[in-house]
C-alpha cells in the first residue's frame, strides 16, 4: 500500500487510538510458538527489541526457523548454544550469522533476491510470524517501512502474525513503503536508535578499481551500487559526471553530496524521473534525517525494484556488483569460499541481466586481483573445489580490477582468457597462462618464454581489397615485426611524419620503434597492414589506441605509407580499430590532428561516430563516440 502522503504527520494519540494492538515486546513475543517459522526484517531496520525477546524465549521454542535477507547488529538466537531451539535460514550471509551456517548448524537458501517475495506469496515458504520496525501510523492510519521496504513488505503481506516495533527515530519514506496499522497485529512502542553503518574508507586497491569502474559511467547514466567497499569507493570518481540516475537496492550516506554537488538528479531517466529508486539503505542518523519525508526518494519493494524488466527501461543501466573468484572462462563466483557459503546471491544477477538489456547499458563485475594479502589470487583457472557460479561465462560483460577492465561478452574462451589474465595481479599471470594452456584454453604458441611470458591477443586478422585488387592483410602487431616497421618508418615522407608525430622527425630510435611493437594488447592495441613479398611481409601501414582507464575513450591514431596512401588504406583502419575497440567495452575515440591535415579530418569526420571537435593551437582536438 503506497503512503498516501509521506509528509503526513505522526497521529499524537496512535497509542490511545491502538490501544488494543500495544504489548511489550516480552508479551508479543510469548505468541510466537514452537515449529513456527519467523521473518526478521532487513539490515539497520532490524527490530533490535524484537529479536532480543525472541532470544530470551529461546528454551520454550524448539524447532523454531529464522528466515531473514542481510540482517545488521548482533543476532543473539544465532549461536551454538541456541542451535538446538533456532534454525536460521538466510538469503544473504551477513558476518553476524556466518559462522553459525559455515559450521552447519544454520542454512543459506541461495535465490535471487527478485524470487524471494514470490517465495511468501504463493506459499512455498509460508510464514507464520513477520518482526518488523515501522514508523508511528499517521492521520490517516499509514505506518513506513522506512529504511527497508525489500523483502519485508511482501513478508508482512503473508505473515500469518505482523509484529511491529513502532519507533519514532524510523524515517517515514515515500514510494511503495507504508502498511497501514490495521493490517498489523501486535505493536511494540518503542525509542530504540537504528542501527547504523559507517562504510570503510576504501583502500588503494579499492580506489583504483573504483576509478576503472567510473571510466564507463557516462553523464545521464542510471546506476546501481550493490553492497561491498568497492561499489561505495566508485563514487569518489563520479564527483565530474552529470545528471546520474539511482535505481539500486541499497544505497549509503555517500549519495548526500553526490546529490547536493549535482551529481545525481535523475533528470535523464526515462521511469521515475529525478528519483532516487531503493528498497533499502544503510547508513548513519545523517542519512535517516536526510530521507525523512524527502520526495527526491522512493522505496520500493524488491518485486519492482530487482525486476530484471524494469531495470532494462533505463537506458544507460550501470550495474556494479562484486566477485569473489573468476575463471578464465568467465564464470563468477560471488557467494561461497570453496564450499564454505560467505554472503549470498543476492541482487547481482536481476541487475546485471537488467543492464545487459538496456539501452546503452554495462554490467560490471568487480574485485581485487587478489585475496589473502596478496597470496591467493582471484582470477583463477578454475574455481575453488565447491565454489558456485552466480553470474554465468554467457551473463558476464565487464570485469574490473585494479589493474584494468575485461570486456569478456561475446568473445570466445581464449579471448576470455587472455583478457582476465591481463587484469590479474602480475604475480600471477605467468602461471595462470600456463595453466590456460594446460587446459586448452589458448594456443601453445601464446608462451613466449624469456625471463618471463609474453601475452599475446588470440589473431585478429581482416583484408581488405584495394579497387586494383590489391589485398591488404590487417593483423596485430607482433614481436617479429620489429624490423618491418622500421623500413615503414624510414620510408614515411617528412610531411607524413610531421602529420603523424606533430613533429619534424628525421630519425626513430630503436626504442622508439620497439613502443610500437611491444604492447599489451588490452590498453593498447597495434593493428599493422602488410602486403605478402618474397621474404616475407612488407607493413604498409599501422593504427593503434591508447586507452584512458579514467574515461573508456581510447586515442587513436594511424599512419599509411606514402605510396599507399588516398586509397581508402585509412578509412579500413580506423574503423577495424573501432570494431575492436567495441568489442572491448569501450566508449570512443580521441584524436589530435593538425589544421592542414584534411585528410585526416575527413577521414575522422566520415567514421559513423558522433563526432565533435574544438581547434585549439592549430589542432583539432577530436572525440568520436561509438554509436
Amino acid at each position: 500500500m503506497t503512503c498516501p502522503d509521506a509528509k503526513a504527520q505522526t497521529d499524537p494519540e496512535w497509542q490511545a487510538r491502538y490501544r488494543e494492538m500495544i504489548m511489550t515486546a516480552a508479551d508479543a513475543l510469548a505468541e510466537v510458538r514452537a515449529g513456527q517459522r519467523v521473518f526478521i526484517g532487513t539490515g539497520c531496520a532490524q527490530p533490535t527489541d524484537l529479536v532480543n525477546a525472541l532470544a530470551d524465549r529461546a528454551p520454550d521454542l524448539p524447532d523454531v526457523e529464522i528466515v531473514h535477507l542481510l540482517t545488521l547488529g548482533e543476532a543473539p538466537y544465532a549461536t551454538r548454544e541456541l542451535a538446538n531451539y533456532f534454525h536460521v535460514n538466510s538469503f544473504f550471509i551477513a558476518e553476524n550469522v556466518r559462522d553459525i551456517i559455515q559450521e552447519g548448524l544454520g542454512e543459506y537458501t541461495p535465490i535471487f533476491l527478485s524470487d524471494i517475495p514470490g517465495l511468501f506469496a504463493s506459499g512455498q515458504l509460508p510464514l507464520d510470524v513477520a518482526l518488523i520496525q515501522v514508523t508511528p501510523p499517521d492521520a490517516y492510519g499509514m505506518c513506513s517501512l522506512g529504511i527497508s521496504v525489500d523483502i519485508v513488505k511482501s513478508a508482512a503481506e503473508n505473515a500469518g502474525l505482523i509484529i511491529a516495533q513502532v519507533n519514532p527515530r524510523m524515517p517515514r519514506t515515500r514510494g511503495d513503503s507504508c502498511l497501514h496499522v490495521n493490517d498489523l497485529d501486535i505493536l511494540v512502542p518503542t525509542d530504540t536508535p537504528l542501527l547504523e553503518v559507517t562504510p570503510p574508507a576504501p583502500d588503494d586497491v579499492t580506489r583504483r578499481i573504483g576509478s576503472y569502474i567510473a571510466g564507463l559511467v557516462d553523464d545521464g547514466s542510471t546506476i546501481e551500487v550493490g553492497i561491498g567497499r568497492i561499489p561505495q569507493a566508485v563514487l569518489e570518481f563520479l564527483k565530474d559526471k552529470r545528471d546520474l540516475g539511482i535505481h539500486t537496492e541499497m544505497f549509503t550516506d555517500a549519495i548526500i553530496d553526490m546529490i547536493e554537488s549535482g551529481v545525481i538528479s535523475g533528470r535523464r531517466k526515462t521511469i521515475d524521473r529525478e528519483k532516487v529508486i531503493a528498497s533499502f539503505c544503510m547508513g548513519t542518523r545523517r542519512l535517516y534525517d536526510y530521507i525523512d519525508g524527502n520526495p527526491r526518494f522512493a522505496f520500493y519493494p524488491t518485486e519492482y525494484v530487482n525486476d530484471p524488466v524494469v531495470i532494462a527501461r533505463h537506458p544507460k543501466m550501470v550495474a556494479i556488483n562484486v566477485a569473489l573468484e573468476v575463471d578464465l572462462t568467465g564464470q563468477v563466483c560471488a557467494d561461497s569460499l570453496g564450499t564454505r557459503f560467505y554472503s549470498g546471491i543476492g541482487g547481482q544477477v536481476d541487475f546485471n541481466r537488467g543492464a545487459a538489456r538496456s539501452p546503452g547499458g554495462r554490467p560490471i563485475i568487480a574485485l581485487p586481483a587478489t585475496a589473502q594479502d596478496g597470496g591467493v589470487s582471484r582470477i583463477v583457472a578454475r574455481l575453488s573445489p565447491g565454489a558456485g557460479v552466480v553470474t554465468t561465462r554467457g551473463d558476464v560483460h565487464y570485469v574490473v580490477t585494479e589493474y584494468g577492465v575485461a570486456y569478456l561478452h561475446g568473445k570466445s574462451v581464449s579471448e576470455r582468457a587472455i583478457a582476465l589474465i591481463s587484469i590479474a595481479h602480475p604475480n600471477f599471470r605467468e602461471r595462470l597462462l600456463k595453466e590456460a594452456i594446460e587446459a586448452k584454453y589458448v594456443r601453445p604458441e601464446m608462451a613466449d618464454v624469456e625471463g618471463k611470458i609474453k601475452i599475446r591477443p588470440p589473431e585478429l586478422r581482416t583484408t581488405f581489397v584495394l579497387d586494383d585488387g590489391t589485398q591488404i592483410v590487417f593483423r596485430p602487431i607482433h614481436p617479429t615485426d620489429l624490423p618491418g616497421m622500421k623500413d615503414l618508418f624510414h620510408k614515411l615522407s617528412q610531411q607524413t611524419i610531421y602529420y603523424r608525430f606533430l613533429s619534424h622527425m628525421k630519425y626513430f630510435s630503436r626504442k622508439q620503434i620497439q613502443d610500437f611493437v611491444y604492447v599489451d594488447h588490452r590498453g593498447e592495441v597495434a593493428i599493422v597492414g602488410t602486403l605478402p613479398e618474397a621474404h616475407g611481409e612488407d607493413i604498409v601501414a599501422i593504427g593503434r589506441y591508447y586507452l584512458n582507464n579514467q574515461t573508456n575513450r581510447a586515442e587513436v591514431a594511424f599512419v599509411v605509407a606514402d605510396t599507399w596512401q588516398n586509397r581508402g588504406i585509412g578509412t579500413f583502419l580506423l574503423r577495424y580499430l573501432m570494431s575492436i575497440a567495441k568489442r572491448n567495452g569501450i566508449g570512443g575515440f580521441t584524436a589530435e590532428v593538425l589544421r592542414q591535415n584534411r585528410v585526416m579530418q575527413a577521414v575522422l569526420n566520415k567514421s559513423g561516430c558522433q563526432v565533435t571537435s574544438e581547434l585549439n593551437d592549430g589542432v583539432y582536438s577530436y572525440r568520436l563516440d561509438f554509436v
